[in-house]
């Protein structure tokens, strides 16, 4: 077999994969057999789950219990008043004692010793300055650099959060189909990372006539980097398509959930990604009279920086929220 057809075949193992995460994302709370996601995956039941083994490193139940705790873990933080049964049900446990057993043993506390601690591994029970807060470094990597190797100052910071209460809207944003490449592990530091996904993406996209002036990339954020392993953390780097378009090799599809978010726009140089997210969590939102929601963080990014005057990033932070 040729190279370029043992490429093909990979992309097109590692886009039905893909799919299947994103259906466990979008029915989270349903019962996900083995047999209904092997005919998403379009393999059959006997091979899939091998399959799944061993391109996610992790067994398919495995994985869909680890996602399912995750976002219970997330939303106990970031919706304190949300009673822990419901919040169970919400992510696909059967009661609250299976999810009170399956949570003990995957932090090694019950669930409302960890909504006391605000997600604090080492100090069980202890309240802290994160209760009734998602962890702020959510989606703190952007395409024009993740690197923090540049210190913040501690005036520059002051200014950025200063101007955070100005940048932010709270708007609704309509449903969004994207095609997308997606990468599954460490992304912190790596802008030669955001940069592949982007050639990748850009280039498939190009021939197929999605690229235009108007064309926004978009990084979704997937998993929360305050409580997923870092191997584990997906990333999508998309741009908006119409729902009838077609995708082939690692070219998923998906669709980004419209509803309230709050935008916050920034112009940023390549180590300021982290305060504005930390600005957005810690500073605005806080004050808002909003929470963050289950949905997954985004930034949308408008500019070339290498055609800014300043080399800055006009990049929109999207958080989705409801009412406190």
């Amino acid at each position: 077999m040729s190279p370029t057809n043992n490429r093909f075949l990979r992309e097109e193992y590692a886009a039905r994969i893909n799919r299947v995460m994103d259906y466990i994302d979008a029915n989270i709370d349903a019962e996900l057999s083995l047999d209904a996601l092997a005919r998403v995956a379009r393999f059959s039941p006997y091979h899939f789950h091998r399959i799944f083994r061993a391109l996610i490193g992790e067994p398919l139940f495995q994985f869909i219990q680890r996602i399912r705790l995750e976002k219970a873990a997330a939303q106990l933080i970031a919706n304190p008043k949300k009673p822990i049964t419901r919040i169970a049900l919400d992510c696909g446990f059967s009661g609250s004692a299976a999810f009170a057993r399956a949570f003990r043993e995957a932090f090694g506390m019950s669930a409302s010793a960890w909504r006391a601690s605000g997600g604090d591994l080492r100090n069980p029970g202890k309240p802290n300055s994160k209760q009734g807060k998602t962890p702020r470094n959510e989606g703190k990597d952007s395409r024009a650099s993740s690197v923090y190797d540049t210190p913040i100052t501690t005036t520059r910071r002051k200014c950025m959060n200063k101007r955070v209460s100005t940048n932010v809207e709270v708007k609704e944003l309509p449903e969004t189909t994207v095609v997308y490449v997606r990468n599954v592990g460490p992304f912190k530091g790596n802008s030669a990372l955001f940069g592949s996904l982007i050639g990748k993406l850009c280039a498939w996209a190009g021939p197929r006539g999605h690229l235009g002036p108007d064309t926004r990339i978009m990084a979704v954020y997937h998993d929360n980097p305050d409580i997923t392993k870092e191997q584990k953390l997906r990333l999508s780097v998309c741009l908006p398509v119409s729902p009838n378009a077609s995708v082939d090799g690692e070219i998923g599809m998906m669709t980004i959930a419209g509803g309230r978010y709050a935008v916050a726009r920034f112009e940023l140089a390549e180590n300021e990604y982290e305060a504005a997210w930390n600005a957005v969590y810690g500073e605005w939102l806080p004050s808002s009279g909003y929470q963050p929601d289950d949905r997954p963080p985004f930034e949308i990014y408008h500019n070339d920086p290498t055609t800014h005057p300043q080399g800055l990033c006009v990049v929109d932070i999207c958080v989705p929220v409801m009412p406190l």
